[in-house]
């Protein structure tokens, strides 16, 4: 079974894209972030041809997120039970049952600024996935996306860079602690993310091919999903080229 994830950066932009991504690695199941597209118009017929059934939640803004999955779509679930919003809840969480594994995608608030009121939707919106999560039953659970915090100082180019900004804080840092205290796995570790694990450049000019980085999508998995785990990468291919998404996907494979 072959997971992936990948913040495409609005998936009509990046449709033709992310169709030959789709037929070239062949992932079971895909977890999309930034979709910027309402569920309703979500390119469902194009993937579908590819053997996807499509779980999609969005609005049409700078959000939105989707599973795709030719292995089941089961137990749908948009959000989560007391998720914050800002003021309301945005389409930043849908979960489904995919072959046994309950796989959520997750695409959290970026922060903005320490001083903005962002910064602390965006903590409470951690702390009430880590809730979410505590409440799934299954012990086959993943959960992927763009997390928007590098779990450490050698998940960013320059620590000293990001020095007083957002994604590197210890407030932000002891968040995703939590979600790992639950019992959830990094599954992209070390020796399979190489020396420059990063899965993020800016768009700015030399910030890509300079390998100016972050490490800010994720992968989490249970301690049973991690058991199965056989091969994992960043694809940082899927970076390159005309009008690609500042994210390159991550792909996972368990046996």
């Amino acid at each position: 079974m072959r997971i992936a994830t990948w913040n495409v950066n609005s998936v009509k932009a990046r449709l033709p894209r992310l169709l030959g991504w789709l037929a070239d690695t062949a992932p079971d199941v895909v977890c999309l972030q930034e979709t910027k597209c309402p569920a309703a118009a979500f390119p469902t017929d194009a993937v579908a041809e590819l053997g996807y059934a499509v779980a999609a939640h969005g609005d049409g803004r700078w959000n939105g997120v989707a599973v795709l999955s030719r292995v089941g779509l089961d137990q749908v679930r948009t959000g989560f039970v007391g998720e914050p919003g800002f003021p309301a809840p945005e389409a930043r969480a849908v979960s489904a049952d995919c072959a046994g594994v309950r796989v959520w995608s997750v695409y959290v608030p970026n922060g903005r600024s320490l001083d903005s009121p962002h910064y602390q939707y965006k903590l409470a919106w951690l702390a009430g996935l880590r809730d979410a999560l505590a409440a799934e039953p299954g012990p086959q659970l993943v959960v992927c996306g763009d997390f928007n915090v590098a779990p450490t100082d050698a998940d960013v180019w320059d620590p000293a860079v990001f020095a007083g900004s957002t994604h590197v804080t210890p407030a932000e840092r002891a968040a995703l602690a939590d979600l790992l205290a639950l019992g959830l796995v990094d599954v992209v570790p070390q020796p399979m993310k190489g020396p420059h694990p990063f899965t993020y450049w800016d768009y700015r000019a030399g910030m890509f091919p300079k390998n100016m980085g972050m490490r800010i999508d994720l992968v989490y998995a249970s301690s049973a999903v991690n058991r199965r785990v056989r091969a994992a990468y960043v694809d940082r291919a899927a970076r390159k080229g005309p009008a690609p998404s500042d994210h390159a996907p991550i792909v996972v494979d368990l046996d």
